[in-house]
């Protein structure tokens, strides 16, 4: 086992294990900050796989964007921050439902590969991928950030207070 894989492996507990916080704890900015070490493991991640734009873009975009932009949202809507306890449910539900798209998911990766090996294309350089993106999926880009730009704009129509309405 070589360094690398040591590293994958390490990297890839973090990103499991915060992923796991991300969901399983009950304060929205906690969420939000164990979102970026998930998000920041997986640039890692690419890191080692030696793609490093890829890893760049998880930074400034997933990072440095979203992320801060989630936050901002809670916290300019004043949304309450703790756990409440009109709100809690029981967990098995969601865990039953959880483990079972899992499997699902996991059964169709089986089905569909069925063990077999795929063929790599060759690898790509940062021209082609920017290529890529400003021919092909420039539409996408900009209607995701149209999106994010409407949802800033919600969250601050939403946390403005008007005279005589209370909050």
């Amino acid at each position: 086992m070589s360094g690398a894989d040591v590293l994958m492996l390490a990297l890839g507990a973090v990103a499991v294990g915060s992923g796991v916080l991300v969901v399983s704890t009950r304060h929205l900015v906690r969420a939000g900050l164990y979102l970026v070490v998930c998000l920041g493991a997986v640039a890692g991640l690419y890191l080692v796989l030696t793609a490093e734009l890829v890893a760049w873009v998880q930074l400034l975009i997933y990072v440095g964007a979203v992320v801060v932009l989630l936050l901002f949202a809670v916290m300019l809507t004043r949304a309450p921050i703790g756990a409440a306890d009109d709100l809690d449910r029981p967990g098995w539900p969601a865990a039953l439902i959880g483990g079972g798209t899992g499997l699902g998911l996991a059964a169709l990766l089986v089905d569909a590969y069925r063990w077999s090996r795929v063929e790599l294309p060759a690898p790509g350089t940062a021209e082609r991928i920017g290529t890529e993106i400003f021919r092909s999926w420039v539409l996408p880009f900009e209607v995701l950030s149209v999106l994010l730009l409407s949802a800033l704009v919600g969250a601050i129509a939403v946390s403005v207070r008007l005279p005589g309405r209370r909050l």
